[in-house]
Parts: C-alpha cells; sequence; structure tokens
C-alpha cells in the first residue's frame, strides 16, 4: 500500500517555479531514506495546485525520522518560493479543467455568488493512503464544507 501525503499550493506558480518544484521534489524523494534504507517514492504535482508525494511501504515504510525529512523539504519549499503548503485551511476545487485554491474563509461567499454549488468537486487534501486518494474528489456537500451550503 501506498502511503501518500498532499500539499495544496497557495498560489499559481510560473512556469520556472513549477519546473523548479518538479525538479527539487524529484530529488528529494529520489535520495529520500528512512533508517538508512532508500525509500521508494514518488513526486508529482497535481493540475499545477496539488502537490502529492507517494511512499511504497511494501518496500520501506517511511518512518518519523524520514517523515521530519518531507516536511523540511516542504517548508523549504514554502521559503523558496514564497508559497503556502502547510495550511491545511486551503481548499482546492475543481474549476472547469483545472484547480482553483481558496481559503475556507471564502467557500460561503462563493456559495452565496454560486460559483461553488453543493456539487462543486473539492479534493480532499487529508487522504493518507494511495486508496483514499483513487476517491479524493468529493461533492462540496459531502465535505465538512457542507456547513457553508445554504439551507433552504
Amino acid at each position: 500500500m501506498n502511503r501518500v501525503w498532499t500539499y495544496v499550493i497557495s498560489k499559481k506558480l510560473t512556469e520556472h517555479e513549477l519546473n523548479s518544484l518538479i525538479e527539487s521534489g524529484k530529488n528529494f524523494v529520489n535520495s529520500w531514506t528512512a533508517h538508512d534504507n532508500k525509500l521508494s517514492a514518488d513526486f508529482e504535482i497535481f493540475k499545477n495546485r496539488i502537490i502529492v508525494v507517494k511512499v511504497n511501504e511494501s518496500v520501506h515504510n517511511a518512518s518519523g525520522c524520514s517523515i521530519d525529512k518531507l516536511t523540511r523539504f516542504i517548508k523549504e519549499s514554502e521559503a523558496k518560493l514564497s508559497i503556502e503548503l502547510l495550511n491545511r485551511f486551503l481548499i482546492a476545487y475543481k474549476k472547469d479543467n483545472d484547480v482553483d485554491v481558496i481559503p475556507s474563509s471564502r467557500v460561503k461567499e462563493l456559495v452565496e455568488q454560486k460559483i461553488l454549488t453543493e456539487d462543486s468537486i473539492v479534493y480532499n487534501s487529508s487522504v493518507s493512503n494511495e486508496n483514499e486518494l483513487t476517491n479524493w474528489e468529493q461533492p462540496l456537500k459531502s465535505t465538512w464544507l457542507n456547513k457553508y451550503l445554504v439551507k433552504i
């Protein structure tokens, strides 16, 4: 089973910034270890807005220290690119064929403006394994954000 971490990117990155992040992310996972064992890991950026890191734990488990290394890499990426990645109040949702990102505090406003509806697809950034990742697209009404829907 693959363990998964996702990080919503707070702002659109330039092509140069995206390429830099992808390169540094690939370099990180290619040298990532847990107790001196190389982890079988992958780094990708979904629709230019969500970082997805996977570890194949049937090869080696990610340990506390290796997860700390990932967190350090993410914090360094935030500083390097002047972005937020650890902010769990950033909401990624499907907008046409892209992904848009907003702070959760704007959801009510976008619902009132009918930009978001109960059926708008939201990405569950709290997934922890590949099985959950296959179902990470959820209608807003099925998420904790449903509290912002207008009740009639």
